[in-house]
């Protein structure tokens, strides 16, 4: 489309959102966009905002490619639409509502509750703000047909999102998430809309909840006589402004530790996130307030979660005796190999469990669940897909744990999302079991780097914003999909993994075969030297993802500075050689 015909469109959509159906404050925003740079006024309105596999994420603001009060209702009228549709039967379909500290997140969280009971469905809402996991534990437990998070996870203070959950408590998957994505597009207008709310049908979600969801969690603890040996150690956590500042502290009191040490600043709930530049575990700058409490204390661990407490980043002291970060995949390691450890000397397994992971985190994770005879399946990114393997082997196969690299875990069935929760309390647990053997848990890390080799991870974003940055996005993708390299970094491509056109291709033999996992826009390239570089745009935000996997042997603890030196050398010529930087 012409720029002309383009800002002719946009300025169309734009005067349609000045009529009496939109409140003043609104109207005065599209008022300004009308009337400011046009970008802005593109950006607003060139599209409406996608629902897709997993709800709405973006910018707040006015506009139909905003997060706001009417694309939120007209979200929820396509879903209370399906909900009618799949279950006819019931009088009345339920659904669980959670949010976290974001700006508007109440607001909206309201707006769907009014929304749904408009619309003849009941509604659970929580009282407050809560963290994810809690919202998916409540699903199961009210038997609801439905759930809504209000929540843009770790991304920028402008962002906010709205996910959806189905009766199990997992994020819509296959064929819901594309049966509600039906029902939405055809909610063409705020007038198609049902905004007489009952607010008579709306149930709170209180601290009774809380308190039977900690319990569940109490429960899970493998290591209650270490723990209680080690009741003192020191904790360092902070929920960096967000959902889970209540939660994590009270599961980790469940388990018996007594040392949680907050970082005051960090746990006022404040959708500005005003001690950090963004609110993501992943970052170390997210992090730096809660190291120096740590080093200001003598803590020997430190935990931080996202907003909406589904992820959590951790630090742990070195041989020196300085904190380190460990990344997702070091986390998720150490974790697994905690739970399966443990299950081994509980004589628990029948030889029916599994683990899960999705296919960019770390290979380690399966090496360790072949050391303990357990099945590992890979699944596409998204929690959603663990939950999926869950739900089909419920009463088949018992689930032990299931991790992703960006900081999510999750620990048994009590919940079918990540849980930042269980996590920060089995960490603690398994923190203290190495401290029992006279170990920590960096010690237990290069012990699993000695035994199953050395796995170095690294990720690089490239953000690319606005239409123009989805279009650039979306050429990068096609150049690699349709002309992909035979060498990279000097180690010749083995093996393509192409996820959208479910194919696999090997370059030695020719051969293709097919890929058993959904459709999703992601590559692979497995080179000679064991490198695995996957590629994939993200689904939430304005970006393209290189994860690079190296691997190398470890023979002596006292190489493990020079051997991880020798590896990222060759993560950076690889990402060198994609033009990455």
């Amino acid at each position: 489309m012409e720029k002309d015909e383009l800002l002719k469109m946009v300025r169309e959509r734009g005067k349609a959102w000045m009529s009496e159906e939109y409140d003043p404050e609104t109207v005065l925003q599209v008022k300004a966009l009308l009337e400011g740079p046009e970008n802005e006024l593109i950006d607003a309105f060139y599209r409406d905002l996608e629902f897709g596999t997993g709800g709405l994420r973006g910018v707040m603001g006015a506009g139909t490619n905003r997060v706001n009060i009417y694309t939120i209702g007209m979200a929820t009228q396509g879903l209370s639409n399906y909900l009618h549709k799949q279950f006819p039967n019931l009088d009345a379909p339920s659904a669980a509502i959670a949010y976290d500290n974001r700006n508007n997140s109440r607001l909206f969280a309201e707006t769907a509750a009014g929304i749904l009971t408009a619309n003849g469905i009941d509604v659970w809402l929580f009282e407050d703000l809560r963290p994810t996991p809690e919202l998916s534990f409540a699903i199961r437990h009210y038997g609801c047909q439905t759930g809504i998070v209000i929540t843009a996870s770790h991304n920028p203070k402008e962002y906010n999102g709205y996910k959806v959950y189905w009766d199990d408590g997992a994020q819509i998957i296959a064929p819901h998430d594309a049966g509600i994505i039906a029902e939405v597009r055809k909610i063409k207008s705020i007038s198609q809309v049902n905004r007489d709310a009952r607010p008579e049908k709306i149930k709170i979600i209180g601290e009774e909840t809380d308190e039977i969801y900690i319990g569940k969690i109490r429960e899970m603890s493998l290591s209650p006589s270490v723990v209680a040996k080690h009741s003192d150690l020191k904790i360092v956590f902070t929920p960096i402004h967000g959902a889970s500042v209540k939660l994590v502290p009270m599961g980790l009191r469940s388990f018996g530790f007594t040392g949680v040490i907050p970082v005051p600043e960090q746990d006022v709930t404040d959708g500005n996130f005003p001690t950090v530049i963004s609110p993501n575990p992943e970052e170390a700058a997210a992090l730096e307030m809660a190291l120096d409490k740590a080093r200001e204390t003598g803590a020997e661990l430190v935990m931080g979660t996202d907003p909406d407490g589904d992820r959590v980043g951790i630090a742990v002291k070195d041989n020196r005796g300085e904190l380190v970060l460990l990344n997702g995949n070091q986390t998720a390691s150490l974790m697994l190999y905690y739970i399966l450890k443990r299950w081994e000397e509980l004589d628990r397994f029948r030889g029916n469990e599994f683990i899960a992971k999705t296919i960019v985190t770390s290979g380690l994770l399966s090496d360790i669940a072949a050391r303990f005879g357990v099945e590992c399946h890979d699944v596409l990114t998204g929690f959603k897909f663990i939950a999926g393997l869950i739900r089909e082997y419920e009463g088949e196969k018992t689930f032990i744990a299931g991790f992703e690299e960006s900081y999510g875990y999750l620990a048994g069935d009590l919940v079918r999302d990540k849980d930042a929760v269980i996590s920060c309390a089995l960490i603690a647990e398994a923190t203290v079991w190495a401290k029992e053997m006279g170990r920590s848990l960096y010690d237990l890390l290069i012990d699993l780097y000695l035994e199953f080799g050395l796995y170095r991870e690294t990720l690089v974003s490239v953000v690319r914003k606005g239409k123009s940055g989805a279009e650039e996005i979306a050429a990068m993708m096609d150049r690699f999909r349709n002309s992909p390299p035979e060498t990279i970094a000097g180690s010749q491509v083995m093996t393509i993994h192409d996820y959208l056109k479910q194919k696999s291709f090997d370059s030695i033999s020719h051969l293709r075969r097919e890929i058993k996992l959904p459709k999703s826009n992601v590559l692979q390239f497995l080179l000679k030297d064991g490198s695995l570089i996957s590629v994939r745009p993200s689904g939430t935000e304005p970006k393209i993802k290189f994860y690079i996997s190296v691997r190398g042997n470890l023979e002596r603890r006292e190489d493990y500075p020079e051997a991880c030196r020798q590896l990222d050398e060759r993560a950076k010529n690889i990402l060198s050689a994609l033009g990455v930087s």
